[in-house]
């Protein structure tokens, strides 16, 4: 082990699939980014000017938009600069930053789903209790813990990844993943805590989306006896549920795919697979709140209106 030298750069093999249409790749990602900043950027600037709309589901919403530019920013930049390159190489510690990134992204998303399904738990189920219950402090709390602790849990599994010597240099990924780079450690490291602490991991986060199933039943169970709550139910928890089962569809998709999948599977929709939890959701999440929940699309227009005018 004294003999191997130490790996400073990676090289990111799944863009060989992308050589003969480099151009059309940029184009296209270029556009889809801007699309990403304009669409978060105008709901998160909505909520913050609008005092109306300083209640917690809308913050929640708030906070979505800007994880959402947080994972997006960690990605792009770095795919359109690769997109033009002639080689397609990251740097040690740049790839542990982005891996971290990805994974501190995909998980506070998931943490921001459940404190969203939590809030609107209370405000049907629980409608006299809301208010006392979903305090400013308590949301502080809860947006907090949904950002920190996918912070903390991940610096340590970044710093797991970092005391390893590493003999292979190839990531068959777009990006960098955590679990991709343990992979090309040298054969005698110690990589079972790192396994461990991955599976403890993805157990928090099963923990997580079982809360949110439970709180959904309960939703439903109200919502068939009261009509009122049903239309509540269809206005502000449609969405919400979109989102979930949208982001669940993809995650668990991806993470299949990373582990299982077979090396025949065409790179082109690995590749798919790979991107998609970092196109679809921050995409598709300003336009679906931004468009259903009425509070928003009204200030919306009301501020193209006043433009035009």
């Amino acid at each position: 082990m004294d003999n191997v030298s130490t790996v400073r750069i990676f090289n990111l093999l799944a863009f060989n699939e992308t050589a003969n249409y480099r151009a059309a790749f940029f184009s296209a990602t270029l556009v889809c980014y801007f699309a990403i900043v304009f669409l978060n950027v105008t709901v998160i600037m909505i909520i913050v000017l609008d005092e109306s709309l300083h209640e917690p589901m809308y913050i929640l919403v708030c906070v979505c938009c800007i994880n959402g530019l947080y994972g997006s920013t960690g990605f792009y930049p770095k795919f359109l600069i690769d997109l033009l390159s002639s080689s397609q190489v990251i740097s040690y510690s740049e790839c542990l930053c982005q891996a971290f990134v990805m994974y501190s992204f995909v998980c506070s998303d998931t943490s921001i789903l459940a404190v969203m399904a939590y809030d609107r738990y209370l405000a049907i189920c629980q409608p006299l209790q809301y208010h006392s219950v979903m305090t400013k402090k308590k949301l502080s709390k809860l947006v907090c813990f949904s950002w920190l602790t996918p912070f903390c849990i991940f610096s340590i599994n970044i710093m797991l990844t970092d005391r390893l010597i590493f003999c292979g240099t190839d990531i068959q990924r777009l990006f960098c993943v955590n679990w991709l780079i343990v992979k090309v450690a040298c054969p005698g490291m110690d990589t079972l805590v790192n396994s461990a602490f991955a599976y403890t991991t993805l157990s928090i986060y099963i923990f997580h989306w079982i809360f949110i199933v439970w709180t959904y039943i309960y939703l439903v169970k109200s919502c068939v006896q009261s009509k009122k709550d049903k239309a509540k139910f269809m206005q502000t928890c449609v969405p919400h549920l979109i989102s979930l089962v949208t982001f669940f569809v993809i995650v668990i998709s991806d993470l299949m795919h990373m582990r299982f999948a077979s090396n025949d599977v065409p790179q082109s929709f690995q590749n798919f697979v790979a991107i998609a939890v970092l196109f679809i959701p921050p995409v598709m999440n300003p336009l679906l709140y931004g468009f259903k929940l009425s509070k928003i699309r009204n200030r919306i227009l009301v501020t193209l209106h006043i433009k035009r005018c």
